[in-house]
């Protein structure tokens, strides 16, 4: 275990300690509190007593601090906290290897498979997370099994052996000795006396989110595009179908608004999954769904005294940017909604689906498909498709391009690098390709001046679209003043 008070490289000692003294939640997730007399590492909230200054460090992430030796606080569970606001703020290589590593990408492919993704020799790769997140990616990776564990078997009436295969551990016995490493505690005495009847499949999970959390215009959002057998909506709730590595499954959540700040509110999510293997897949695209890390003070303060944005951040707090469960199929529909309506493109999308999506059992009512997946589309004749023959071709070349790789929407690429092969596909134009990086690339700085929507906006607010120094105040959180936006012309309806 370490015995000195350094910090990783990036982490200002002083500013975390006052972070850690005044229990700013704020920062859960941001970086991690180890404290060397217990062995144990926290959250910068935990309602423990603040430990002395010399007998802490701090690290970039949980997979650190277990390196280090230090074990889970059990009151404040450090890793259960939402994900860095940095991974997608800064899109770094390390932002993005913890988001393909979220997905279970080292699970599936292992440490040369996350490298080739993000274009990197697994040994630079592993040097790089190290220098800047504290540990290299089979430590990540190994975090994220322990934490998708803990929060199955203190959720779920799953058997250990079920939880350990869905968490992507290779045996029961690896699963035991990782959970009594990090936890301190067996699985029988994390679950203590649980018990009940299990549904095959079925996970019931609560995920982490910051507030201010204005669950229900995401949900209004989401509804309103929704598309007949993938997603289907009610008072409260959204549900949809999954495409996932191992088979096919759906998730339903529960959308509100929590707008207490400062807090971490819970988001309730049923989940069903044809293979288990699949869950922390399915969670971690779920997250992307909900902009599961966004940090909401953060944004709303770079807006106060906008006269602009600034009134619309205080009328709906906690605004978030819908992100999307599949990069390929939000590039598909966003092809769809060029120069349409919404409810044109959802049509449209309908169609498509009823026509070449994979059928599915489930047991949410209306949810019958698999949306198509980019190879079936690549196959299709654009003359026979329900469009402009000129759109059909692009949607189809578009298609084509994702069913061989030379465009990756899964967050691993650089976004530019992403943003350049899109524009060089025939009838991709910036529109397409921002909104693209706005849903299946979490860009939070996104600006769409040419979009209808945000013309309609400006106008009814009194400001000109034509105005350059509009939006240039309003990075590096464009996406978010995109979405007040758009939000501010359903309260004007």
């Amino acid at each position: 275990m370490t015995t000195t008070t350094a910090t990783i490289p990036g982490l200002d000692t002083e500013s975390c300690y006052s972070a850690v003294k005044s229990r700013d939640r704020r920062f859960d997730g941001v970086f991690y509190i180890a404290v060397r007399t217990t062995g144990i590492y926290c959250r910068p909230s935990c309602p423990a007593r603040t430990p002395a200054l010399h007998n802490v460090t701090f690290h970039r992430s949980a997979a650190a601090a277990q390196a280090a030796g230090y074990r889970a606080c059990k009151r404040c569970l450090p890793d259960a906290t939402p994900g860095s606001p940095d991974w997608d703020a800064a899109a770094t290589v390390a932002g993005r290897a913890m988001r393909l590593i979220a997905d279970g990408v080292v699970d599936r492919e292992g440490v040369d498979g996350l490298a080739h993704r993000l274009g990197y020799t697994a040994r630079h790769l592993s040097r790089v997370l190290t220098a800047e997140l504290g540990a290299g990616p089979l430590a990540l990776a190994r975090a994220q099994r322990a934490q998708t564990a803990r929060v199955l078997v203190e959720t779920t009436d799953l058997s250990f052996a079920d939880i350990a295969f869905a968490s992507g551990f290779a045996s029961v016995r690896q699963f035991n000795d990782t959970v009594r490493e990090v936890y301190a505690a067996t699985p029988t005495q994390l679950r203590g006396r649980r018990g009940g009847a299990r549904t095959p499949g079925a996970i019931e999970l609560r995920l982490a989110v910051r507030t201010p959390f204005a669950g229900s215009a995401l949900l209004r959002f989401l509804a309103v595009r929704a598309v007949d057998g993938v997603e289907v909506a009610g008072d409260g709730w959204y549900a949809r179908t999954l495409d996932l590595p191992h088979g096919p499954g759906t998730v339903r959540l529960e959308l509100t608004d929590v707008l207490d700040p400062g807090q971490t509110a819970l988001v309730p999510a049923r989940f069903v999954l044809h293979d288990l293997r699949d869950t922390t897949a399915a969670v971690a695209r779920v997250r992307r769904l909900l902009d599961g890390d966004c940090d909401p003070i953060a944004v709303a303060d770079h807006f106060t005294g906008d006269p602009v944005i600034g009134p619309l951040v205080r009328r709906r707090p906690g605004l978030r940017v819908p992100g999307h469960v599949a990069g390929d199929e939000i590039a598909v529909r966003a092809v769809l909604g060029q120069q349409v309506s919404v409810a044109g493109a959802r049509t449209v999308a309908g169609r498509l689906v009823a026509q070449h999506g994979r059928p599915v059992t489930t047991d949410v009512p209306g949810l019958t498909h698999l949306f198509p997946d980019a190879a079936a589309i690549a196959a299709l004749d654009p003359g026979q498709l329900p469009m402009p023959r000129a759109r059909g071709r692009a949607l189809v070349g578009l298609a084509a391009a994702l069913a061989t790789g030379d465009v990756a929407l899964d967050r691993g690429p650089d976004r530019d690098d992403v943003r350049r092969a899109l524009l060089a596909l025939p009838g991709i134009g910036p529109w397409t390709a921002d909104y693209i990086a706005l849903r299946a690339l979490g860009h939070p700085d996104i600006h769409l001046p040419t979009d209808v929507g945000v013309r309609n906006a400006l106008s009814a607010l009194g400001r000109p679209d034509a105005d350059p120094d509009i939006a240039h105040t309003w990075a590096p959180w464009r996406s978010y003043a995109l979405l007040h936006l758009w939000t501010s012309l359903e309260e004007s309806s």
